[in-house]
């Protein structure tokens, strides 16, 4: 499959007089995505980024204007990869709404949603300022990755771009509400989502059947703890749960619900062999790059629940393929400042649409396109030339 977009060839890795920018990323030391980088740093013989650790910037946020203070490129990875980090953004996040932080939630445990965007919310415009003081680049800005955060607000820029997308339900306060737009919109299987969800935590596949019969398929997993009260908790299990019957399945999106959730139509993905598959694609710079077939038996095929990865050929012709960049293409427009977002794609054969839009959607371990990963084709393509006007597109929708 060959794309439109312009990339480096495999044998060019270091275009003659090419001027690598300085890199700095902010993110978690010792990481998956940090020993990616490193790796992809190597191999492509560059000098590895200067690395500022979320918890050194929470405790002095000045370590970050430091690094950056010279023109760099900046990347922002997630936090959630340190819980301590995680913890301290729930709590700055209950400090701004006025209330009492809550104790540190366990290994896996799903809560506080909220309180944890309202304290990602501060970090992103702290960054932001701290971009505009300085030389700094953004791979993607911090008001990009805030909106593909709050995943309901990113659908609905992605729509208003004219971008197909499931059909919206909008947010739901609880069980007995999703049933009222469920009838509203005379649908009878619906995907709800945790709004600041990520790696489908919090996602639960409900159907109801007639006379009566309701299903649920979903990774959150309840648990009633011993010796305080019967207290239940939600957590994030690889093994995907099912609930059958009415008030398991109230209980359950009642409390997905009350952190702030949302519903869209579900839409049956396409079957290969004995499982259904959904595509991931990269939009790098704006163009259709890396893209990955996810298939599992259930309706959830992100490649942490053990979803197996196929080569987009297989299981998509190039007709297909070119649909689907054309797509992407337009839904990256959407965030036109942003250089590297991970598309989730509905593959069907006459109306592919978007499921969801990450901004930190390019932790794909092996995937190559064109020879490269998606660090090497970032580091080559924005490297060159460091001249003012080869980076206006990066300044568009900062903050003056």
């Amino acid at each position: 499959m060959t794309s439109t977009a312009t990339w480096p060839s495999a044998n060019d890795r270091r275009p003659p007089g090419a001027r690598f920018a300085h890199w700095v990323v902010l993110g978690v030391a010792g990481s998956k995505r940090h020993r990616q980088v490193l790796a992809s740093c190597e191999r492509l013989g560059v000098p590895p980024p200067a690395w500022v650790a979320w918890a050194d910037w929470l405790d002095r946020p000045a370590v970050l204007d430091e690094a950056i203070a010279r023109p760099c490129v900046l990347k922002i990875e997630p936090p959630g990869d340190d819980p301590a980090v995680h913890h301290a953004l729930i709590t700055h996040g209950a400090h701004l709404l006025g209330l009492l932080p809550p104790a540190p939630l366990q290994h896996g445990e799903l809560g506080h949603g909220r309180l944890w965007f309202e304290g990602f919310r501060w970090a992103m415009q702290a960054i932001g300022q701290s971009c505009t003081r300085s030389a700094a680049h953004p791979v993607n800005p911090p008001d990009d990755i805030l909106a593909m955060t709050d995943k309901l607000t990113c659908q609905r820029r992605l729509q208003s771009h004219g971008v197909a997308t499931p059909p919206l339900l909008g947010p739901i306060e609880g069980f007995d509400d999703l049933q009222r737009r469920m009838d509203e919109h005379g649908a009878d299987r619906v995907f709800v989502k945790a709004r600041y969800g990520s790696s489908a935590a919090g996602v639960v596949a409900y159907r109801r059947h007639l006379p009566g019969r309701h299903q649920a398929t979903t990774t959150a997993r309840q648990v009633i703890e011993s010796g305080r009260a019967g207290e239940t908790r939600l957590f994030n299990d690889k093994r995907v749960s099912r609930y059958l019957g009415v008030e398991p399945i109230r209980d359950l999106i009642d409390r997905i619900a009350a952190d702030g959730a949302y519903a869209e139509v579900w839409i049956t993905k396409p079957r290969w062999g004995a499982g259904h598959f959904d595509l991931r694609m990269l939009a790098l710079l704006g163009s259709p790059a890396h893209r990955v077939a996810r298939l599992s038996p259930h309706t959830m095929t992100n490649l942490h629940l053990d979803a197996e990865r196929l080569p987009a050929e297989q299981v998509l012709s190039q007709a297909a393929q070119a649909r689907i960049e054309q797509l992407v293409t337009r839904a990256a427009s959407a965030f036109p400042a942003s250089g590297v977002i991970g598309f989730d794609v509905l593959p069907h054969r006459d109306r592919p649409c978007i499921i969801e839009a990450n901004a930190f959607g390019d932790l794909l371990p092996g995937l190559l396109w064109q020879g490269l990963d998606t660090h090497a084709v970032l580091h080559a393509r924005m490297g060159q030339p460091a001249s003012a006007s080869a980076w206006a597109p990066w300044r568009q929708g900062m903050p003056a």
